[in-house]
């Protein structure tokens, strides 16, 4: 009893004879979980990193485009269409991507219900945006599962499964260090059940599982260990007994239910402890954890199961996940060898053989001699013999040729390239040995042929539309090319142009510059000469200002000296009417004495006749000293003008010193100007001999551009006979539409 541990004589013995009539199958059983396991974590990785790079792809276009917008208008709203939904194509487990900006709403989505959708701060949603843009730079974040409504109303995707859970891949949009949103892939999480399950090519269909729960929560914190993270025999009844979680499974404990998703609703747990279930248990703890002996351990369905655990990170997901790849014991160790088959057959014919030959001993025994007792014993034992050959050849060889034959058959139609790989073997139409266990292996290698053709052929169909439109690019881009050489060529021409004209004007700044130099020496020395004379025409100027003050004394002088010759005519006036009246009494007197005085009348008359003439004299040069006074006054006038004009001289003498000093002070300053531009067309010309020898170059490199442009072309449409006759070798194999894990 205590070697069944607590599986009883019922269950314990059957399965503890099992595992024994197959211990050398032990190691194999442990490689077969060993390689289920670390297919289907490099299968999650694989996907997992393979939609990182669609996003981020998508991610690179968008960055390209929103540069102009960033937000999809009239103008650029087909283009974001043409790019979500060509991104929508190729990743096919997606069921929506959508964008999010600043504020968490969404401003564009391959589901337009789902577009103007403000995220408040209680979403589920808001806890993997929150992760993302918790550093300045954003980082990437795998979020879930998680219950979301839109991924019930949205649809499903690749699954037949469907209902909330949701994984969400989210990629964050940052511009210049700045949180702009995120781009986001929504994934209904049953596509993950999927990958891990494959259904249709499980080594053991009656009872292998492959499941997802929680190891060591990072993010989602309020997930316990060991729950649930995958579908796990939710709806299907593909359990021993015929159960699904759906309807109920049923322990020795109780009933095991979940009311809508196997994801967070079971934490898997030993029924009989409560506790998690040493399969799980053991995983989280080290790592990994293998066990594939006698009496497994016993899972919430109340039954001993055995398999390979392993514990993993997926890219950017904050959270360590778990898987268990796990088969029921009995089912695993229910095979019966072919060398058994035989054996037993063999067993039961020796068994009869040995009871028959000692019943005929006994009955000839005393009725005939010693020989022919022998004689009828030995033709007795080979005809058993030779019926013992027959049923074997008939039973057992027969029948084992016609299964492997059947193998050989299947697998010769698949193995000459046109096979029908929709078609599978079933293992229960074999006997229960080697040739189902092989049949079980033939299933899951078609099975995965299958899948990998699918995906050859979407991704050859994939490569042949883009390689296409690579064509279509190539095609305009090398037109665009000749354009462009055409154009530089025409700039090459333009520069060598340029470079003449330098070199010209670089060579007539040059001569320019000895010739300003010639000029500015000469000017120089007529500005010496020129300062020079200047200098004198001022000392001539101060002589001749000096000579006008002089002159102005002098005309002072004259007409003080005028005025002096009028107070002496004014007398001489006064003498010539005194002498007038002296005469003219003379002769009165001379009158009066008659003939004595007649003589002193003539000299009074005379006296007279003087008077009058110095009267008129003096009248006469009353107008001359008046007209001399005039002039006099007018030259005084004129030797004030002349003298303001003389000071004015050499002011403009002296501003004519200045200015022929700043003349020789700006020839200098346009020498060294010139000196500058000759520098400067100097620095030109070789950075336009750098320019030459650049473009040159760019002329040379778009050359080789034309070149390999053509050369892409023609490897383009190389590849794409290439892909074309991919194509038609993947159309030789009848393959199943539906995408298949």
């Amino acid at each position: 009893m205590p070697m069944f541990k607590g599986l009883g004589w019922r269950k314990g013995l059957p399965l503890w004879w099992s595992c024994r009539l197959n211990a050398d199958l032990e190691e194999d059983v442990a490689d077969s979980f060993e390689g289920i396991a670390d297919t289907r974590m490099d299968l999650l990785q694989s996907w997992t990193a393979e939609y990182w790079d669609h996003l981020d792809r998508l991610s690179g276009q968008l960055s390209a485009m929103r540069r102009g917008s960033s937000i999809p208008s009239g103008d650029n709203q087909a283009a974001w269409e043409h790019l979500f939904a060509g991104t929508r194509s190729r990743a096919a487990d997606f069921s929506e991507i959508f964008l999010l900006n600043a504020n968490d709403k969404v401003i564009f989505s391959t589901c337009e219900q789902h577009r103007g959708q403000d995220y408040c701060e209680g979403a589920l949603i808001m806890d993997g945006i929150r992760y993302s843009r918790e550093i300045a730079e954003g980082r990437k974040c795998l979020f879930g599962p998680y219950r979301d409504p839109w991924t019930l109303t949205i649809g499903p995707s690749s699954s037949s499964f469907h209902d909330q859970m949701t994984l969400l891949f989210i990629v964050p949009v940052v511009e210049d260090g700045v949180w702009c949103g995120a781009l986001c892939g929504r994934v209904p999480n049953d596509v993950v059940g999927d990958l891990i399950q494959r259904e249709s090519g499980h080594v053991y269909p009656d009872s292998g599982d492959n499941y997802l729960f929680m190891a060591k929560p990072g993010l989602q914190t309020h997930i316990a260990p060991g729950t649930a993270l995958s579908r796990s025999r939710f709806e299907d009844r593909t359990f021993t007994h015929g159960e699904n979680l759906k309807d109920g499974v049923t322990t020795d404990w109780g009933t095991v239910s979940v009311k809508e998703h196997t994801e967070l609703e079971i934490i898997f747990t030993d029924p009989a402890t409560g506790q998690l279930h040493p399969g799980v248990a053991r995983t989280i703890r080290n790592g990994s954890n293998l066990f594939v002996g006698f009496p497994g351990y016993s899972d919430y369905r109340h039954i001993p199961v055995i398999g390979k655990g392993v514990t993993f990170q997926l890219p950017h997901c904050p959270d360590l996940w778990g898987m268990m790849c796990e088969g029921d014991l009995e089912e695993v160790y229910r095979i019966r060898s072919m060398k058994w088959t035989p054996f037993r057959h063999l067993l039961g014919w020796v068994t009869m053989l040995g009871v028959l030959g000692g019943a005929l001993g006994y009955l000839l025994a005393g009725h005939v001699g010693k020989l022919h007792e022998a004689l009828i014993i030995g033709a007795f034992n080979l005809l058993m013999g030779l019926v013992m050959i027959a049923s074997l050849h008939t039973k057992v060889s027969n029948r084992v040729v016609h299964q492997l034959r059947r193998l050989n058959r299947f697998i010769r139609i698949n193995a000459e390239g046109k096979g029908d790989l929709t078609q599978r073997l079933e293992p229960a139409s074999f006997d229960n040995n080697e040739t189902r266990e092989l049949s079980k292996w033939v299933n899951n290698m078609i099975d995965s042929l299958e899948g990998i053709m699918l995906q050859v052929k979407l991704a050859s169909a994939d490569v042949l539309s883009s390689q296409r439109l690579l064509s279509d690019s190539t095609f305009a881009t090398a037109g665009a090319t000749e354009r462009v050489s055409g154009k530089v060529s025409d700039m090459l021409l333009s520069i060598r142009s340029q470079l003449q004209d330098i070199d010209i004007a670089k060579n007539v700044a040059g001569e320019m510059r000895e010739t300003l130099r010639m000029l500015e020496n000469k000017a120089s020395e007529q500005i010496g000469i020129a300062q020079g004379e200047l200098v004198r025409i001022g000392d001539k100027m101060v002589q001749i200002s000096d000579k006008v003050a002089h002159t102005h004394g002098t005309i002072e002088a004259f007409m003080q000296t005028a005025n002096e010759i009028r107070n002496v005519l004014h007398v001489i006036e006064e003498i010539s009417a005194q002498t007038q009246l002296l005469a003219l009494n003379a002769s009165i007197e001379a009158a009066r004495v008659g003939e004595q005085g007649r003589g002193f009348a003539v000299v009074a008359a005379e006296i007279r006749k003087l008077a009058d003439l110095t009267r008129q004299s003096t009248e006469e040069v009353h107008g001359i000293v008046r007209n001399i006074y005039r002039s006099a006054q007018d030259a005084t006038t004129t030797m004030a003008e002349g003298t303001r004009v003389v000071g004015e001289g050499n002011e403009l003498v002296a501003a004519a010193s200045d200015i022929l000093r700043s003349a020789g002070a700006d020839e200098s300053l346009k020498t060294q100007i010139i000196d500058e531009v000759v520098i400067l067309m100097e620095k030109i010309a070789s950075v336009s001999k750098d320019n030459r020898s650049i473009s040159k170059e760019v002329e040379s490199n778009v050359r080789e551009l034309q070149a390999g442009f053509m050369n892409v072309r023609h490897t383009s449409g190389h590849v794409e006979a290439i892909t074309a006759f991919l194509q038609q070798l993947v159309g030789q194999f009848q393959l199943t539409e539906k995408r298949r894990r």
